[in-house]
């Protein structure tokens, strides 16, 4: 599978050291640790902090080819405190580098997937680019994880990401805030995503994580539930799980076509990350040999 994740390069700050994170770069590296080829769209400072992430980005195996560099900007950082359950608490720099993302000649290649969020379309630059990718991408299937984070994120960007996607991937915290968003109103999962596909017809899969309680997912063309318990594990930190889960779906789902299978494995990559304190464990590549 081929796809293009378009997004926010962000070093997560904790107290006691730095870790390199966003929610697209970890979706892409999930991606590409289970067979896909993943080129990252974002941007970086002409910094430190920049150039620790071209590094590890290239150590984790993906190509840097689609990350711009900008002199006027500085690296995405978000601070990021966890309490005694370890779900975590973001701070997000505002007029960070990946504001900007420049246009790249590599990323009208073809690709099966686009995916992307709400964060990094909290500027109008980055909503204008991705409107044209996706007008001229020709892709397969467009996913989005929309991760809110307040205060970035409005009615404008969560209504193009709604607009667009075949598949949507949404937390049950997030979910009332996005229907009351766009819908006006609140009700329970199952008839919240009901009401979304019939809103937004181009949505085909409706995924709604929900923690401990596993996830569902609603399939608008059989008009059918699918649901999956969550697997038993130790929580360290939740930071990257909604990633592995969406990454690890996608890529199932686009190589088999079955959901139930698709989330099963999902839920178990995820529940392996949220045993770690780090969104991209290293011992992954050998959990996933043994799935």
């Amino acid at each position: 599978m081929n796809i293009l994740s378009f997004g926010e390069i962000i070093w997560d700050v904790y107290p006691e050291a730095a870790t390199l994170g966003g929610a697209p770069l970890n979706f892409a590296a999930h991606a590409a640790l289970q067979g896909s080829e993943v080129t990252l769209l974002s941007c970086v400072g002409e910094d430190d902090l920049g150039k620790r992430a071209l590094e590890e980005i290239a150590a984790l195996g993906l190509s840097t080819h689609g990350i711009g560099v900008s002199a006027a900007a500085p690296t995405g950082q978000c601070t990021v405190t966890l309490n005694a359950e370890g779900l975590p608490t973001y701070r997000i720099a505002e007029a960070s580098a990946y504001d900007v993302i420049p246009a790249s000649i590599n990323a009208k290649a073809p690709y099966d997937a686009l995916a992307f969020g709400t964060l990094a379309l909290r500027k109008e630059h980055n909503r204008r680019l991705l409107a044209e990718l996706i007008a001229t991408g020709g892709f397969g299937e467009i996913f989005t994880d929309l991760n809110i984070r307040p205060p970035f994120y409005s009615s404008e960007s969560v209504e193009f990401c709604l607009s667009h996607a075949t598949i949507l991937k949404v937390s049950d915290e997030e979910l009332p805030t996005v229907t009351r968003l766009v819908l006006g109103g609140q009700w329970e999962d199952m008839e919240s995503a009901q009401r979304l596909a019939t809103r937004y017809p181009n949505l085909r899969l409706v995924l709604i994580t929900k923690g401990e309680q596993g996830a569902l997912c609603y399939d608008r063309n059989e008009e059918r539930f699918h649901a999956c318990p969550a697997e038993p594990t130790h929580v360290l930190s939740t930071v990257g799980a909604g990633d592995s889960f969406g990454a690890t779906f996608l890529t199932h789902y686009h190589a088999t076509g079955d959901i139930p299978a698709a989330l099963h494995r999902a839920a178990r990559v995820s529940a392996f990350v949220v045993a770690h304190k780090e969104a991209i464990p290293k011992d992954t590549p050998c959990f996933l040999n043994i799935l």
